[in-house]
């Protein structure tokens, strides 16, 4: 490759350019190829100061864990608009790296979190001060999470994140499980555009674990497979996809909200096989902890 410096001001830090990269090679790390500077900007003033000092912890956090590539974009007329990001979820981790991955391309998300997250001591006052969204699937208000959810996307502003598949996937090969339509019903009530995100590596820091943790022996394998991650220091890879084409499908067409979380899982899908391409049937990485009695419609 041929990199030239672009001239800075005395005293700020020279930018890198990759003057061959060209759109033809999507999938090289934003570290390396991307024709701007590897980050793009901080996020907006919008987002709230605890979430943008929390979203700079976090990208520490992944930084000493391991290596992150971030690969495509989201586009500048996605910015500061009304917007879903939609990825797989590969490991406990992944929610980590999916905000250091964001945060390099200058957008700091918010979640959508269960109950429990925004109840706890500490941690929830944090979340709900970040802006974080509340869902309790099994409660009579999930009805009134969902406007909220659908308002607080026609706000604009930062985008939000979100797991279609709603938990970690159990397929053996890690591939994308049939996941629920939540997104892509949010995506069509609003005419949302959604960008689809494909994540590999994450799984390799941290295991499966437990449902429940109730004491040392539960937490012992959290705590004893990051040490090990510390010191091997897998490669995260974050792939930013292009928007999902949900063109033709409309909110409350029966039908058509399975067809766009169709259309959405396999974008997201589409995005993984290069992440892998090494791996395309069973991950190299074992976790003992993870149940494999998932599958996947989706799988190449």
């Amino acid at each position: 490759m041929v990199y030239t410096v672009v001239p800075q001001a005395p005293g700020a830090p020279r930018v890198t350019w990759d003057v061959t990269c060209a759109a033809s090679r999507p999938w090289l790390p934003r570290t390396r190829c991307a024709g701007t500077s590897t980050r793009r900007s901080l996020p907006a003033v919008s987002t709230p100061l605890l979430w943008r000092v929390l979203t700079a912890v976090d990208e520490a956090v992944v930084a000493l864990s391991g290596r992150l590539e971030v690969t495509g974009d989201v586009p500048a007329d996605l910015r500061g608009r009304p917007l879903l990001l939609a990825s797989n979820h590969i490991g406990n981790l992944d929610p980590f790296v999916l905000i250091a991955a964001c945060r390099r391309l200058g957008v700091a998300p918010r979640f959508l979190l269960a109950g429990g997250l925004l109840d706890a001591p500490v941690l929830g006052p944090a979340l709900r001060a970040s802006g974080h969204l509340r869902v309790d699937r099994a409660s009579a208000d999930v009805g009134e999470a969902y406007h909220r959810t659908v308002e607080a996307l026609k706000r604009g502003g930062d985008p939000i994140a979100m797991y279609p598949e709603g938990r970690i996937s159990l397929d053996p090969g890690l591939w994308p499980e049939r996941g629920k339509t939540g997104a892509a019903r949010l995506a069509l009530s609003g005419g949302i555009p959604v960008v689809p995100v494909s994540q590999w590596g994450a799984h390799e820091a941290v295991y499966w674990g437990n449902l429940k943790v109730q004491g040392w022996a539960d937490a012992k394998p959290y705590l004893t497979s990051y040490l090990r991650g510390l010191r091997n220091r897998p490669t995260f890879k974050v792939h930013f996809g292009k928007p999902v084409d949900l063109s033709g499908l409309v909110d409350g067409k029966p039908g058509d909200a399975r067809r766009a979380h169709e259309r959405i899982m396999r974008a997201i899908t589409e995005g993984l096989v290069p992440l892998r391409v090494d791996e395309p049937d069973l991950p190299k990485f074992h976790d003992p902890t993870r149940p494999t009695t998932g599958s996947s419609p989706w799988r190449p």
